[in-house]
């Protein structure tokens, strides 16, 4: 490829071009593409590009798009004509696969960007093409409408996911060979999975790095360093499809179901601390996180909200002391909860260094890690249990946390202090008056 050759090399390249060719050349796609960007050979019915997060999957669904509509001229008939867009909200669709940095019309050179006509929600080329754009959560639109093409963006996260794909597979009842293209970050998903493993489907995968010309340096060292070697950065970097552990007490499913963006009105807070044996660097983590209850009408309408997993590794006492008192005083906590199993009165009296006010409630564990989490899991699994968005590492804790054991590595230390927190105002509740507060002020 050019892109490996010397500056020389590609120097005389491009001066050896004519005009009209060097206007050309940012548009080849298959010249400037990378192999997983790059349609595969056969006579397949969905084509399914796995990536992590910036991986160019927008980039290969958009060109994908173009080489069915555009024929050899602006004016020419193309292989398809009527393609559907579907994201998972109509403005998501229109903002990254239409009109995103790589979506369609930025892709698209000037002589063949096709005219975006907003009050019918659709694209219109020169040709005649049309690419119309669909939100899976009305997934009753695609009801009706047929088409010989279709891009599906994001699939893994669509809330109604099932419904929308199936609708779609009778929608495409156009040309002899209707095609579709999914680009989507993997999640475990069963829809995926079946689209996945049909004889009639074939697959192209790549991580964030094989896009880093494209990315700044800056985020891929981030990512690296918050996810590299967990299983939401081999899902969310690496693109890999990551199941569920056998046994797991919270699969991935129950998980997302538990997210809400706003915690509301909260009757009691917590912060529930797992301390550590040690505070060497490779030394297990302190399990910190901050939860809330909201009170029913009965113990069995209370719904517990995890706040937040502030939670370090290889922190001394004195740090993590600090840590957990700034998050009491941060989220209002009306206590603390530690357990002090390992750590006797070092908790409480690094707890006291730091604020000798802060009203500690010490606990003993007398049962194994597992029987503990199970009567928490019982709770997320009857929907009594809700997390603000931004909990990966602990979720990612949690969804290792099986029947038989911990499949992570380590020791699970802020599943432990999840565990601790939910328990205290959930299942062993504290005779408290209750005091309603908002977490905006």
């Amino acid at each position: 490829m050019i892109a490996s050759e010397t500056l020389e090399t590609q120097k005389a390249f491009l001066e050896s071009l004519e005009r009209d060719e060097l206007r050309a050349l940012p548009y080849m796609f298959d010249f400037w593409a990378l192999p997983h960007q790059l349609a595969p050979e056969g006579d397949w019915k969905t084509w399914v590009i796995l990536g992590g997060r910036g991986a160019g999957k927008t980039r290969a669904g958009s060109e994908w798009v173009r080489m069915q509509v555009e024929g050899s001229g602006p004016n020419d008939p193309g292989l398809a004509t009527r393609i559907a867009l579907v994201g998972e909200t109509f403005d998501q669709a229109r903002d990254v696969m239409v009109f995103g940095e790589s979506g369609i019309l930025e892709c698209s050179p000037p002589d063949r960007r096709p005219t975006w006509e907003a009050g019918k929600r659709q694209l219109v080329w020169k040709n005649g093409a049309v690419a119309k754009v669909y939100s899976a959560h009305d997934y009753e639109g695609l009801r009706g409408p047929q088409f010989d093409g279709a891009w599906v963006d994001e699939l893994a996260k669509w809330p109604k996911a099932d419904e929308a794909w199936n609708m779609l597979q009778f929608a495409l009842r156009l040309g002899d060979h209707p095609q579709q293209v999914v680009t989507t970050t993997p999640r475990n998903v069963p829809v995926l999975k079946r689209i996945m493993s049909s004889q009639s489907s074939v697959m192209t995968h790549a991580p964030t790095s094989a896009n880093k010309a494209n990315l700044a340096n800056s985020f891929l060292d981030e990512i690296e360093t918050q996810f590299g070697g967990t299983r939401q950065g081999r899902q969310e970097i690496e693109g890999v499809l990551i199941e569920d552990v056998e046994g797991a007490l919270w699969t991935r499913e129950i998980l997302e179901a538990a997210w809400v963006e706003d915690a509301g009105d909260l009757d009691r807070i917590v912060v529930a601390v797992d301390p550590p044996v040690s505070s060497k660097a490779d030394s297990d983590e302190c399990g910190i996180v901050v939860a809330g209850v909201r009170f029913g009408e009965t113990k069995r309408d209370w719904t517990g909200v995890v706040l937040a997993d502030v939670s370090l590794a290889g922190a001394t006492p004195t740090v993590w002391a600090r840590a957990v008192v700034e998050a009491y005083e941060r989220f209002g906590a009306d206590r603390i909860v530690a357990e002090v199993n390992q750590g006797g009165d070092l908790v409480g009296e690094m707890l006291a260094q730091v604020d000798p006010s802060v009203p500690l409630k010490a606990v003993h564990a007398s049962k194994g890690k597992v029987a503990r989490a199970e009567p928490v899991a019982a709770l997320y699994e009857q929907g009594r249990v809700r997390h603000l968005r931004g909990l990966g590492l602990l979720e990612e804790q949690m969804g290792l946390m099986a029947r038989d054991g911990y499949a992570g590595k380590g020791s699970p230390d802020r599943v432990d202090a999840l565990v601790w927190a939910l328990t205290e105002l959930l299942i062993r509740p504290a005779d408290a008056r209750p005091r309603v507060r908002s977490l905006g002020g």
